[in-house]
């Protein structure tokens, strides 16, 4: 039976404006094997990960566990108060951040406040787990969940391992990044660039790009900071203007547009640091033919894909979608 990854692969489907949405990542290292919704079916306490999930909502702050690359056998040898490592990183330009602290009890992060965490205030986390400032390389989280998605942990793992193996620093396996069909998945913090269908070899170039402060496009699902729409209308301005500089663009409008049809449709304004201002129409269409968003998932209905149909100047009046 062919996997969902296969057949993203086989009917050549974009990968842009598909990354998952969060303004800060809160990544706590996990051990062990993972369920289909890890944060309630890991070796984490099952009531700390329901709470979790309750706190961030409606914060922007999007919680996931982490575990160093290699065999995760169902055994229990680790001591319950072992040294967990835990990240926060905020990922909207103008304020990006990579925080790091370690725990001996995950419970320490219901003290934060997660408001505050998801519009960038990292005081909450240097305060409730003794953190501060990342200062090693960027965080490359491959997801390998395959109780979430088979595809995940077959193509994902060796992935992970084989960057682990040659030298990559800082390279964790994560539970879910969504968009399984484009396995493997990979996000890259601080800045928040999520990737699809990714190799060993490019990974490389795109944290090489985060040390210097640049987005590699090729592969490139979105900013997780921004919504899907924003997602493709960031995308499609690099590429018109050729700006590579990770903190150079901004979302700042979505604006719903009135349509003739039934496919939604935005105006979406992009800034750049220096004053220029680009406004960029977005429709969403079906990803045709219809196919599984994952493996074991009905393919009626499908995935969606965002289309960029202009990017003009502000002084152009709209585009009817």
């Amino acid at each position: 039976m062919s996997t969902c990854s296969t057949s993203s692969r086989q009917l050549d489907e974009p990968v842009a404006a598909t990354a998952a949405t969060a303004t800060t990542w809160l990544l706590l290292e996990q051990p062990g094997p993972w369920g289909a919704k890890a944060l309630t079916s890991s070796h984490l306490d099952p009531a700390l990960g329901r709470a979790l999930e309750r706190a961030v909502q409606g914060t922007g702050v999007r919680v996931a566990l982490i575990r160093r690359p290699g065999r995760h056998a169902d055994r229990r040898t680790r001591p319950v108060r072992s040294v967990r490592q835990v990240y926060a990183a905020h990922t909207v330009p103008g304020n990006v951040s990579l925080h790091s602290a370690t725990t001996t009890d995950p419970d320490d992060l219901l003290a934060l406040d997660f408001a505050a965490l998801g519009k960038g205030d990292h005081h909450t986390f240097d305060a409730a787990l003794r953190g501060g400032p990342h200062t090693g390389d960027p965080l490359a989280l491959v997801c390998t969940n395959g109780k979430r998605d088979q595809c995940c942990a077959l193509l994902g793992r060796p992935l992970a391992a084989e960057l682990a193996s040659s030298g990559v620093q800082d390279v964790w396996e994560v539970t879910h990044l969504g968009g399984h069909r484009f396995s493997p998945t990979l996000l890259v913090l601080p800045f928040g660039y999520a990737y699809g269908r990714a190799e060993a070899h490019a990974v490389k170039e795109v944290l090489h790009g985060v040390s210097e402060g640049r987005v590699v496009l090729e592969g490139c699902r979105g900013r997780t900071a921004w919504e899907r729409p924003g997602q493709a209308a960031e995308l499609a301005v690099r590429e018109a203007a050729g700006e590579f500089r990770a903190d150079a663009l901004s979302v700042v409008r979505t604006e719903d547009l009135l349509t003739a049809g039934s496919a939604p449709c935005w105006e979406v304004t992009v800034a750049h640091a220096d004053g220029r201002r680009w406004r960029v129409t977005v429709v969403q269409r079906a990803a045709l033919p219809p196919h599984p968003e994952s493996c074991g998932a009905s393919p009626l209905g499908g995935p969606t894909r965002m289309e960029v149909v202009a990017v003009r100047e502000p002084a152009t009046a709209p585009l009817a979608c």
